[in-house]
């Protein structure tokens, strides 16, 4: 393994139990270990997304499922880095010591910390361009985004339900730029905020049920949790509808329910299979770079107030992308 400068523990934000933010804590814990085809990042930045506050408070049940049954599995929270490699194990030939990278380690988590250990193929170069809180806020909502909004085409009529979050907020820009007539439905205090990305509609889901407005040739739902009926309501013949994130029993009506009223209907109800990987979002980096799309970065935090980052995230309060700012970009 070559490594540079590494020191043996590290600063990280740790929990032990499921619950709210006052379950995190700061600590100093060893530095990861690398496994063969591991990079070791010095986590300059971090963007906050729905597993992670899924991933703190264990629910819906699936976080559960990956995360530890009865006690979260993994200490460290934290998927969407960027930094710089330090260290490089057997059998890494795609980094070298001193590179900028980004990347989504949803597999392994622990980006809540100086230092993370993630598989070379979870990362990519960070271009030149891109500051390390942008590129932190773009792989895991990127992803979804890019392949979300491939599911339509020139001028359909497409909702989206939770717009104002990371996922929703590039979704708007790429749906708007492709020529389909956007809807954005998320809480009062972000109806100005998508308007300014570019959607042609705004609803408050407190004041207005989507599900009987419309119809849409697409519907995404990133906070998925009526009624696959309700759903079929608001589409038009030959619609679609994905479900991004959501409870579980939402999951389980829709695999079931859900694919019996598509066929009768001639629509098509199911989930999103979100596709991972720098293949997958590093098209993304291209379009922001280009001046197509705008990373819009609601608030960042330092390590320490990692709980309130997530509050402010998990409550959905953030305009845009939360991020913690965890080292200096010029170390």
């Amino acid at each position: 393994m070559a490594a540079h400068s590494v020191p043996r523990t590290m600063r990280a934000v740790v929990y032990d139990a499921y619950g709210g933010p006052e379950r995190l804590r700061v600590e100093r814990m060893p530095v990861p270990a690398l496994r063969d085809g591991d990079v070791l990042v010095r986590v300059v930045s971090v963007g906050i997304n729905l597993s992670d506050w899924e991933g703190l408070v264990g629910r819906p049940a699936y976080a559960r499922l990956t995360g530890g049954l009865r006690r979260p599995r993994r200490r460290i929270l934290g998927s969407d880095i960027a930094g710089t490699v330090v260290a490089v194990g057997a059998g890494v030939d795609r980094f070298r010591v001193g590179d900028d990278v980004y990347g989504d380690i949803l597999e392994r988590m622990g980006g809540f910390a100086e230092y993370a250990a993630a598989p070379q193929g979870s990362l990519a170069l960070k271009p030149a361009g891109l500051g390390f809180a942008e590129a932190s806020a773009l792989a895991q909502p990127g992803a979804i985004a890019l392949q979300a909004v491939a599911r339509g085409r020139p001028g359909e009529r497409m909702l989206l339900n939770g717009a104002g979050g990371g996922s929703g907020s590039f979704a708007v820009q790429l749906a708007v730029a492709a020529g389909m007539h956007v809807t954005a439905v998320d809480n009062a205090g972000k109806q100005d905020y998508l308007r300014s990305l570019g959607a042609h509609e705004v609803l408050d889901y407190r004041e207005t049920d989507f599900t009987r407005t419309g119809p849409y040739d697409l519907i995404v739902d990133f906070v998925a949790h009526r009624s696959v009926f309700a759903y079929r309501r608001a589409l038009a013949r030959g619609g679609r509808f994905f479900m991004v994130g959501g409870t579980v029993r939402t999951i389980l009506r829709l695999l079931t329910v859900g694919t019996v009223v598509g066929a009768v209907s001639g629509t098509r109800l199911t989930l999103l299979l979100v596709r991972e990987g720098p293949e997958h979002f590093a098209p993304l980096a291209e379009r922001v770079l280009a001046g197509d799309v705008a990373v819009h970065l609601d608030s960042a935090f330092p390590l320490e107030r990692v709980p309130e980052a997530l509050a402010r995230h998990g409550e959905g309060r953030g305009l845009g992308k939360v991020v913690v700012q965890v080292g200096d970009p010029a170390r």
